[in-house]
């Protein structure tokens, strides 16, 4: 390596502090590429003001940033937890994983609980869960040797369902199933 600039290191460049200017900005920028919550916006802005210092005059107002935001519609908090618990419940999340979810992303109370699925949005999700992991009626006979491995798989696959947010009922329910048609039939009373 006969050029030296090639033995130089890099030096990571230093972002400038944040005033009025470029905290919007960055605000904007998030919301533009990143579907959002007005809490999740608030704690991104907040952490970037960590990060980079304020050089502005006075205080910077986030809370009334993340509401000018809010007026305007870049960040719309129903929008956000309806498009949030429709994709848990795809993926087969129960309830209270879905709400733990919602509370995690800076959601309100009267938010999530405008949000929270009903009876047969969970059965269905536990259905499609229980499908994916072959879990009850759509798993395949323990090769393990010995008379309690039946038991071991049923505790290991209802502690899966409860960790995915479902009840210990629902869990129960569609670990003992004896077909899938039983199963889909639990789900389809739901409907009714």
């Amino acid at each position: 390596m006969a050029d030296g600039d090639a033995t130089r290191r890099r030096t990571r460049r230093i972002p400038k502090p944040l005033d009025r200017t470029r905290l919007n900005d960055l605000a904007l920028h998030y919301v533009a590429r990143f579907m959002t919550s007005s809490g999740k916006l608030e704690s991104y802005l907040k952490r970037k003001l960590r990060e980079r210092g304020w050089e502005g005059e006075g205080q910077p107002d986030i809370p009334g940033l993340v509401e000018r935001f809010a007026a305007k519609g870049y960040v719309d908090d129903e929008a956000f937890a309806r498009m949030k618990t429709s994709g848990l419940l795809a993926r087969g999340y129960g309830a209270r994983r879905v709400d733990e979810k919602l509370r995690a992303d800076g959601l309100g109370e009267d938010v999530r609980e405008g949000n929270r699925p009903a009876e047969a949005e969970v059965r269905e999700a536990l259905l499609a869960y229980v499908r994916r992991r072959r879990f009850g009626p759509f798993g395949r006979p323990s090769a393990a040797p010995g008379p309690e491995a039946p038991h071991k798989a049923r505790e290991k696959q209802l502690a899966a369902i409860l960790r995915a947010g479902h009840s210990f009922e629902h869990a129960r329910r569609a670990v003992e199933a004896q077909s899938e048609a039983e199963l889909e039939e639990w789900v389809a009373e739901a409907r009714d």
